[in-house]
């Protein structure tokens, strides 16, 4: 097998958090010792609940926030120990569409000056090239060109994030991270942004990071899952494997409380009790085990590792299967 497009060892990103008073200052442990590969022209989805660290892992991998510790590896370079102007030109090749369409579009610009940013940035082309490059990311994207001489609020939320991948794509990247691509969109409206996605990628030969907490959005997508817990993976896989036989208890979880689509059926559901622990002050040993139907006396104690359960390439961290 070829190497890795992208390779993310042992990433982390500590926020730091103040103690009252005389109290010592804490971590919340956002992204604690991520590691997994990339390969060029595949989709990688990413799930977990809210607040496991998944958009947090996508933003360090970038840079855009810079990640406490590990290495991230693009085209056999750790963006780590790039100075600044050569991380600045890998900005051309690894790009980011955001959540929110309108939170991540200057309401006081135009769409043709969004576009136009990017380009001026990294000096590609003449003023007349570079109106003719927005004219046609705007075409391909779904959006007539005469769009451009409008703002953002005069858009769907729908139509927005054409505009945000328009973005992105504007640069010709090798990869992008699409952080919750269409949670913020009508479900009529999230299959024609994801046929778009699909479309671009086979087009332009791109590479996905795709986030999401939407398990039915992640399988129509990916080729590979990670599912994360508390800042950690817990389960990677190949995604027919995945769906068929999750091996984490909390990736099982997960896919039950998936909806389903007959009607007929009655999947049993796992009802997982508790909370998600405070991710300043996580459990010892594994730190799903406060909230799993399985826990041994070693989950309490021993943290497990990311390791293949099968020659799929398969991976699971749970005592359950490394016994």
């Amino acid at each position: 097998m070829e190497e890795a497009l992208l390779q993310i060892h042992d990433l982390k990103k500590y926020f730091p958090v103040k103690g009252k008073w005389f109290q010592p200052t804490t971590h919340v442990k956002a992204v604690d010792g991520v590691s997994f590969s990339i390969q060029k022209g595949e989709t990688v989805g990413l799930v977990g609940e809210s607040g496991c660290g998944k958009s947090t892992t996508g933003r360090a991998l970038l840079h855009l926030i810079p990640p406490t510790g590990g290495e991230v590896v693009y085209r056999g370079k750790n963006l780590s120990t790039l100075s600044n102007q050569e991380r600045r030109l890998l900005r051309r090749e690894l790009q980011i569409v955001f959540q929110d369409p309108y939170a991540s579009l200057d309401p006081r610009m135009k769409i043709r000056d969004v576009l136009l940013e990017p380009l001026e940035i990294h000096g590609i082309g003449s003023r007349q090239e570079q109106l003719k490059k927005v004219e046609e990311i705007l075409e391909i994207v779904g959006l007539g060109g005469h769009y451009a001489n409008r703002y953002p609020h005069e858009f769907s939320g729908g139509q927005r994030q054409r505009i945000g991948i328009a973005r992105s794509l504007i640069l010709r990247p090798s990869l992008i991270v699409a952080d919750e691509p269409v949670s913020a969109l009508d479900v009529s409206i999230q299959s024609q942004i994801l046929n778009l996605l699909q479309d671009l990628q086979e087009q332009f030969d791109l590479t996905y990071l795709f986030i999401s907490h939407d398990l039915s959005v992640v399988k129509h997508i990916s080729d590979r899952v990670g599912v994360m817990y508390l800042g950690r993976l817990v389960e990677f896989a190949p995604k027919e494997a995945l769906y068929a036989a999750p091996a984490h208890p909390y990736t099982q979880a997960l896919l039950s409380a998936a909806p389903v689509a007959k009607p007929d059926s009655k999947p049993q559901r796992i009802i997982l009790k508790g909370d998600v622990p405070n991710p300043a002050h996580p459990p010892s040993g594994c730190a799903f085990h406060t909230r799993c139907p399985h826990v041994m006396d070693i989950c309490k104690s021993q943290r497990p590792e990311l390791t293949t359960i099968d020659g799929a390439g398969h991976l699971a961290a749970c005592h359950l299967h490394h016994s």
